[in-house]
């Protein structure tokens, strides 16, 4: 049965289409039949009891600079669609946050996807710490102290914001180096907000592999190589994707966090595992999906569609 299909997201003509993940599951879903309408997360609104949104009736087409057309602007009841793909970028932000409040207030009614009050309790950085024997050594902390007896522990440690994304504000702090107080002055003095410290794992130079999980189960995998010189892998700062299959560990990792990602309705999961370790869980927006389709044929985001159609059904 066609569905009627909100997606919450940025703005779509900036988008690569080549690239974008929400772009391709927008172009599943509608040859599967179903009807979208686009709005951006600004647009979205409480209104007396209704949650509304006003945005565009959208058809999209895999034609790079023409890759969409939209109708008239209008104001929809959301409580009226069948889904709503929350799908915007981080940062995870106020506004971020603001938006899974909305929402929740008409899923599972509406189905949200990802569930957006587990979105909201579960960010990417945190999350990992339910899983102590999968991650690397690990401290989240503001106090200088507390971070500088990591640093002596581990010698060579990698800082960054709590909640950044793309790879913005990574620093590798080798054992020779000195710049880790001039480092908190400078994140505190922009943020409230705790730091993030890892052991430096030297595996990353062999890549950094971004696991998709559909509904918990894992379906494939890329590796995404750091430029030479550079410590991070994002695709965002010129991390290089590459076909990479999954390894025993890879599985176990998958098999732990499975279930509980599962139970949470988080149908649509992107994990990042440097060497033996999870580092990340990324349910705001995982990207990845169109690489592994043009490395392995795994066509992602028919599998996000028939978890979802399965759920409406039911």
């Amino acid at each position: 049965m066609p569905l009627k299909v909100a997606i919450q997201m940025d703005p779509i003509d900036a988008i690569d289409i080549e690239a974008d993940s929400t772009f391709r599951i927008a172009l599943e879903a509608q040859e599967r039949g179903h009807q979208l309408f686009y709005y951006t997360p600004d647009k979205l609104a409480f209104q007396n009891g209704r949650v509304t949104a006003r945005g565009w009736p959208v058809t999209v087409r895999n034609v790079k600079g023409d890759h969409f057309s939209i109708g008239d602007e209008v104001e929809v009841d959301l409580s009226e669609w069948d889904v709503v793909l929350l799908r915007q970028d981080p940062p995870f932000d106020m506004g971020y946050i603001t938006t899974t409040h909305i929402l929740q207030m008409i899923h599972p009614d509406t189905l949200v996807v990802n569930d957006p009050f587990w979105v909201r309790n579960y960010p990417e950085k945190l999350l990992v710490l339910r899983f102590p024997e999968l991650i690397p050594p690990t401290t989240i902390a503001r106090d200088l102290n507390t971070i500088r007896a990591f640093k002596e522990q581990h010698g060579d440690i990698i800082l960054k914001p709590l909640y950044g994304n793309g790879g913005a504000g990574v620093f590798r702090l080798d054992p020779n180096d000195r710049n880790l107080t001039s480092l908190h002055e400078l994140f505190t003095g922009l943020s409230r907000e705790p730091l993030i410290a890892q052991k430096f794992l030297p595996d990353v130079s062999n890549g950094d592999k971004r696991i998709i999980l559909i509904d918990g189960e894992a379906v494939g995998a890329i590796n995404r190589v750091p430029q030479a010189g550079e410590t991070r892998s994002n695709m965002h700062v010129g991390g290089r994707p590459e076909k990479i299959g999954l390894s025993d560990r890879d599985r176990h990792i998958c098999d732990t966090i499975g279930p509980l990602l599962r139970e949470k309705g988080q149908i649509f999961v992107g994990i990042d595992v440097i060497g033996d370790y999870l580092t990340e869980i990324n349910l705001t927006s995982p990207t990845g999906i169109q690489e592994l389709e043009k490395f392995d044929g795994t066509n992602t985001a028919e599998r996000i569609w028939q978890v979802i159609e399965a759920k409406r059904a039911s």
